[in-house]
């Protein structure tokens, strides 16, 4: 496998993870993709994007100025860490340069509650579909997919 479909260069630390919506703890694909696979999960925010519904799961848009999107910042054990990144590309239905592709897998700073940013993989909209949610889409207000799928 080459190190571009890994999503990371030879001999640099594996990103954590930005999850938020079915992937963050309490969610169905929480415990089938993360459970045991996990050092540190922590709450954290990715500015810059606005979260749209989805058919059962949110979208995140990159939205420059808007947001923040609130999730939890999941960094995986490093023995889990390849496998990890695997699993959530086919669940995510990501496939590098296929236009095709339902989200992308890109790097960006989220937020930690003290403020510090932290580089990370975030599974976006890809760009066409994207561009559906923007022009007709269902914003999600306040950003976050957990108090949503309460009602809150």
């Amino acid at each position: 496998m080459d190190d571009r479909r890994r999503g990371y260069e030879r001999g640099a630390a594996p990103l954590p993870f930005f999850v938020y919506g079915t992937l963050r703890p309490g969610g169905h694909n929480h415990a089938a993709y993360l459970h045991g696979r996990t050092a540190a999960e922590e709450p954290a925010a990715l500015p810059g994007a606005v979260l749209y519904d989805g058919p059962g799961y949110p979208y995140a848009v990159d939205a420059p100025g808007a947001g923040p999107v609130r999730g939890e910042l999941v960094t995986a054990l490093p023995a889990a860490y390849d496998r990890l990144l695997i699993a959530l590309d086919l669940l995510e239905e990501y496939v590098p340069g296929d236009p095709r592709s339902l989200y992308e897998r890109i790097e960006r700073d989220v937020v930690r509650p003290d403020g510090t940013a932290v580089r990370a993989w975030v599974y976006l909209a890809a760009p066409r579909l994207a561009a559906g949610l923007r022009s007709s889409g269902t914003v999600i207000g306040g950003g976050d997919w957990a108090s949503h799928r309460l009602g809150r």
